[in-house]
């Protein structure tokens, strides 16, 4: 198995040995994130679970990933669970996290104990990023001289800070400059495929839907699509936060998360 395959991670908690044979708790973050997006859940979890967080392909410190289709990100995160020679896991996702989190437990059920996915569907999304990776793509890196200057730049296009400020901790500051670490051209080749569907299939384990109150990417209608791949469903929502729901109410995601989570441990 090639190295290219293994994705960038970390980890957190016992390990799976000390933890008495708990499976361990794998975290996927979504579009333009990495893996530190989900580290206050992390830290939570570390005290009963074995964690690990997981850097999405052409994310983070992963590797350039040519593909990035649902089928392609959940073989990439099978690779580094052989890799780390973990089988069964109870996987959480937010937004593309949890589109990957859905594809592996279609793809992989026998490795799959729980799924949570965070305010996300496994259905085909309109496109909604494009004018953030447009923005990302005009920024002139060779003005660049600090964080400021991005986000002076960004923010002609992007009004909110704090979607900038989340953007921007994509910005390194190398000997040659400042860089952008998500490879933009790839991700806006990709960006139909990241839009897109969950394969079709079911999965008959326990998954939780959560969904944040004022947030339109989890909605009523996907229930068709929703139920015609999972079974066994629960939904909470998380009233006064939209789609960032576990940065806006991190205590309340990360209670449900964790209660759900064991009531599907083994004992």
């Amino acid at each position: 198995m090639s190295n290219a395959q293994i994705l960038n991670f970390e980890q957190l908690g016992p390990s799976p040995d000390a933890a008495k044979q708990q499976a361990p708790v794998v975290l996927l973050h979504g579009l333009f994130g990495d893996l530190d997006n989900l580290k206050s859940l992390a830290r939570e979890l570390a005290e009963h679970y074995p964690v690990l967080l997981v850097d999405a392909p052409n994310h983070g410190d992963s590797p350039e990933f040519a593909k990035m289709d649902y089928a392609s990100m959940a073989a990439a995160l099978a690779a580094t669970l052989d890799h780390l020679q973990l089988h069964q896991i109870h996987v959480v996702g937010h937004s593309m996290g949890g589109k990957i989190a859905m594809e592996f437990a279609l793809t992989y059920p026998d490795r799959t104990l729980s799924v949570i996915a965070a305010d996300i569907s496994p259905v085909a999304y309109d496109p909604r990023h494009r004018h953030i990776l447009e923005a990302l793509t005009s920024v002139d890196l060779d003005a660049v001289t600090n964080r400021q200057d991005a986000d002076r730049q960004l923010a002609k296009s992007i009004d909110s800070r704090g979607v900038r400020q989340f953007l921007l901790k994509n910005l390194r500051h190398t000997d040659t400059g400042y860089q952008w670490r998500l490879p933009l051209e790839r991700l806006d080749t990709c960006y139909d495929a990241i839009s897109g569907a969950v394969r079709d299939g079911h999965y008959e384990g326990p998954i939780l839907f959560i969904k944040g109150g004022d947030s339109d990417y989890l909605l009523a209608q996907h229930e068709d699509e929703i139920r015609s791949r999972f079974s066994n469903i629960e939904m909470k929502i998380i009233e006064g936060t939209g789609h960032w729901l576990h940065a806006e109410k991190p205590r309340i995601f990360n209670r449900l998360a964790l209660a759900f989570i064991q009531q599907h441990s083994r004992t």
